[in-house]
């Protein structure tokens, strides 16, 4: 039994989940670093810099850009309840368990929310959009680029043109995508997206980039109602974080710096790289996967999210037990599918910091001994082989380092 009274020493592992994903050790230094008031004029001239180069990573030139003190679920709350106003309607792309909390927290507002759903492992098609919306005055469309439950893609320009038909909003939840795979703000224009600091970016879980556009901060500044949030209303926390530095809440600035830092990092290696190293190491995973006779719940390559990619747990294994076993025995973790598809598929996560070849490779060669252990017949070392493989057929890209 665990004594609270014991030092603190939680075990070094190897997170390959839907989130979080590892931190380098110099993000790490940065959560260390001393603390100073979040009044204090120091800090208040660091954030300036914290949301410039939150803008270069989302890629927009929004003046309101900035991180939310909350996790990604803060950032759908924010998203959704500063657009939506009572009588409002609304359509929302349901294809798995978060763009379905994206529908739920819009119901919350008094909005008429219409879900556009497809079926599990799919993205919803633009088309069913575009229908569910006609003859209607909708406020927005909101979708989830990446569906971390399921492990969907979904494509961002055609939802674009639907919303441009429709005279409406685009909501983005880019909370696994960003830093990971292109989203591109203004390019795509997307009039509101956020993302989380625990996933491709690797930073530590508590914080919410988000950015919206000068359409956005207008629909706020003429809203009939409150927002329904105090804490999460961007009229009020805009003003800490705009010119103003009016005090709203106390800010988690631990979580400030290692974002700070991390994004450093990410812009170090460069945007394009960070993408092309994400893409390059799921297609290694997946060439090992598939060596071994395993199949991926997501069956289209081109609706695949390049960060998480959901594993179909093979007839006659345990799929908790190899958790659990890839935990005790290699201090690897991966998840499992959430609700009804619990004992249907591994979900495994290759994020920012985790990302990286040698994880892979690690990954592929534990994952093989479990199997083989659980009675499973596979051609021994073959995932390690066409991993390697697809490796040396690559473009060379830049190697994460420390400093």
């Amino acid at each position: 039994m665990f004594d609270p009274m014991e030092e603190l020493r939680p075990p070094t592992r190897l997170m390959l989940t839907p989130g979080p994903s590892c931190i380098s050790a110099r993000v790490n230094r940065a959560l260390a670093a001393p603390l100073v008031g979040h009044v204090d004029p120091w800090f208040t001239e660091f954030m300036g810099g914290v949301q410039e180069l939150l803008r270069r990573v989302f890629q927009t030139k929004n003046h309101m850009t900035f991180p939310i003190s909350a996790s990604g679920s803060g950032g759908i709350e924010t998203a959704v309840l500063n657009v939506l106003e009572p009588g409002d309607e609304a359509i929302v792309c349901v294809n798995g368990a978060f763009s379905e909390r994206m529908a739920e927290i819009a119901e919350r507002t008094g909005a008429k929310i219409h879900r556009v759903s497809a079926p599990a492992g799919r993205p919803v098609d633009p088309e069913d959009v575009r229908r569910a919306g006609q003859g209607r005055k909708i406020k927005f469309v909101g979708f989830a680029h990446g569906e971390t439950s399921t492990g969907v893609l979904t494509s961002i320009a055609p939802l674009r043109k639907v919303a441009d038909e429709l005279g409406a909003l685009l909501v983005a939840d880019c909370v696994a995508t960003l830093v990971g795979l292109p989203v591109e703000v203004d390019r795509q224009r997307i009039d509101v997206c956020f993302s989380g600091t625990q996933k491709a970016i690797s930073a530590p879980p508590g914080m919410s980039p988000i950015t919206i556009n000068t359409r956005v901060e207008e629909l706020l500044r003429n809203r009939k109602t409150n927002v329904q949030s105090w804490y999460f209303d961007l009229t009020t926390v805009m003003k800490y974080w705009g010119m103003e530095r009016t005090y709203h809440h106390t800010p988690p600035i631990p979580l400030i710096y290692a974002l700070h830092e991390a994004l450093r990092i990410v812009l170090e290696e460069g945007l394009e790289a960070s993408w092309e190293r994400h893409r390059q190491n799921q297609v290694a995973l997946i060439a090992g996967l598939e060596a071994m006779g395993l199949s991926l719940f997501v069956q289209n390559p081109a609706d695949r999210l390049t960060t998480v990619t959901a594993v179909n747990i093979p007839s006659g294994i345990d799929g908790p037990k190899l958790r659990n076993r890839l935990l005790n025995d290699f201090d690897i973790e991966i998840a499992g599918g959430l609700g009804e598809f619990k004992t249907r598929f591994w979900r495994v996560g290759l994020m920012g910091y985790s990302s990286q070849r040698q994880n892979v490779l690690m990954f592929l060669g534990a994952f093989e001994r479990i199997l083989l252990d659980m009675g499973m017949k596979l051609p021994a070392g073959a995932g390690l082989a066409a991993a390697a493989n697809s490796y040396a057929n690559a473009e060379p890209v830049p190697v994460l380092h420390e400093k």
